[in-house]
């Protein structure tokens, strides 16, 4: 099997196993809408948020430092080691003072001290299972991982419908049964976070017996080097957690006590209609990063690269417009309960956003090919910062629009600054005039559509095909060529 095939099949696994919980997360929003109430719905994505957010600091970048020392086939068994180690330590000094804490911190946190509780077990043993995944990779065995990985989303979907459909319906027939026993009424959040735990669980289970057979003997040396590389990466991955789910923490905070809960609802379910951007990014990204590295050596890389993302652009303007156009459609299915309709206005801002952030990745090459992604951790940083600062300033002012605005700026910022240092290290001749007029383009109708002319399905499906002649027209030669292939 040659390399490119073997990196292409490997790809498409790990990718499935990288979409897939998306997807299955997503499909869980019309039922989670359906049977909660937006203040519960809210609560579960305020907690989710924190959930991310604590991942990141417990995973401490040792995935990434394990892969970095780990492939220098020098010291793998310590390597190993060490990063077991760091991680079973920090996870039980975590779990020790959370657990001792945890009258602050449900009062801090402002959420139950059962979902607390939750949340620490699920903290935890997603952290021991980090390094077994990892190398599992380094092993490149992607079946078994990928396998696992959907295992978890499987359990923790079927639960979720265990505890908040089936549950009820059988108690409520048979109110002497078993099921009696362990059903609450009105604990719906509550049952999301132990169907999270039990998934969690199981995941731990298929890696226990690895760590019976770690070493107790811990390599000073190579561990502050693999700490030292790691911090960075966290660093990185908190600035990321800040721009992608730090809005509904803030929201919690900053609106009126008696309706933020159910307003964070209403936003994170409308919020969920941008995973259609978000899917192709992440596909387009699964598929196309090896082709960024395979080919930098070639003298034309960079106009290639310049093409691909132009055609990038083409696309994902297409899928924006189609998806706002067909976003009351969308809600139909996907947001069954009326009452969290109100939130639909944020969804262009949204869509708009995820697909800024794909062009951002698509900018991201240079720093990439060229070794600085350390500067890559300080555009995020700029990016979480700059979230923070517009939640904080337009919230009380625009509520969840508000966060909206701000997750735009954030990561409209991010590509203009990956576009303007790119363009400083490694020159790519992109076609500022076609990227800026699709893009433009596909904005302004997207915006005029879904404000002034929505539920006008003529009007919308009109726009599209003018859209789409525009692009068949002026890139004629293209759809040619790959006609004729």
């Amino acid at each position: 099997m040659s390399i490119y095939k073997k990196i292409f099949q490997q790809t498409a696994i790990y990718g499935l196993a990288a979409v897939f919980p998306k997807v299955i997360g997503f499909f869980l929003v019309p039922f989670h809408t359906e049977v909660m109430q937006s203040d519960a719905y809210g609560q579960y994505n305020v907690v989710f948020a924190i959930i991310m957010f604590l991942n990141v600091i417990l995973a401490f970048g040792m995935e990434t430092a394990f892969f970095r020392f780990y492939t220098l086939k020098d010291n793998q068994k310590d390597v190993l080691n060490n990063a077991m180690l760091f991680l079973l330590f920090t996870s039980s000094v975590f779990l020790a003072i959370s657990l001792l804490t945890q009258n602050f911190w449900t009062a801090f946190l402002n959420i139950p001290k059962d979902i607390w509780q939750y949340v620490i077990w699920i903290l935890v043993l997603d952290a021991l299972v980090i390094i077994p995944f990892a190398k599992l990779r380094a092993d490149q065995r992607p079946m078994f991982y990928s396998a696992v990985r959907i295992g978890n989303v499987c359990i923790n979907a079927f639960l979720n419908v265990f505890f908040l459909y089936l549950l009820p319906l059988i108690v409520s027939k048979y109110p002497d049964s078993i099921f009696a026993v362990i059903y609450v009424e009105d604990f719906q959040v509550s049952y999301i976070f132990i169907a999270n735990l039990i998934a969690s669980l199981a995941t731990f289970l298929v890696f226990y017996k690895s760590y019976f057979k770690i070493q107790f003997c811990y390599n000073s040396v190579l561990g502050k080097q693999m700490i030292n590389y790691g911090i960075p990466i966290m660093i990185g991955g908190l600035a990321f957690a800040i721009n992608e789910s730090f809005d509904k923490i803030l929201l919690e905070r900053l609106l009126p006590a008696d309706i933020a809960l159910s307003e964070v609802g209403k936003y994170s379910a409308c919020y969920k209609l941008g995973l259609f951007m978000v899917l192709f990014r992440q596909a387009y990204t699964l598929g196309i990063e090896p082709f960024f590295f395979n080919y930098a050596k070639n003298d034309d890389a960079p106009t290639k690269y310049a093409t691909i993302t132009k055609y990038f652009v083409i696309f994902g303007s297409l899928i924006m417009l189609c998806v706002i156009v067909f976003s009351d459609i969308l809600k139909i299915f996907f947001i069954r309960n009326e009452a969290y309709w109100d939130a639909m206005k944020v969804v262009p801002l949204i869509i708009l956003a995820n697909f800024c952030l794909g062009i951002y990745t698509n900018l991201s090459v240079w720093y990439k090919l060229k070794d600085k992604t350390l500067i890559g951790a300080y555009i995020s940083i700029i990016g979480a910062v700059l979230t923070l600062i517009f939640n904080y300033v337009l919230i009380p002012v625009w509520g969840y629009m508000g966060s909206a605005f701000a997750t735009l700026i954030a990561y409209g910022s991010m590509m203009l600054i990956s576009y303007l240092l790119g363009q400083k290290y490694y020159p790519i001749p992109y076609p500022k005039k076609a990227i800026i007029g699709y893009m433009g383009t596909s904005i302004a109708l997207s915006f005029l559509y879904f404000y002034f002319f929505r539920e006008n399905y003529w009007i919308g499906v009109t726009i599209i095909v003018l859209f789409i002649v525009t692009v068949a027209k002026n890139e004629k030669k293209l759809l040619i060529s790959f006609v004729k292939r």
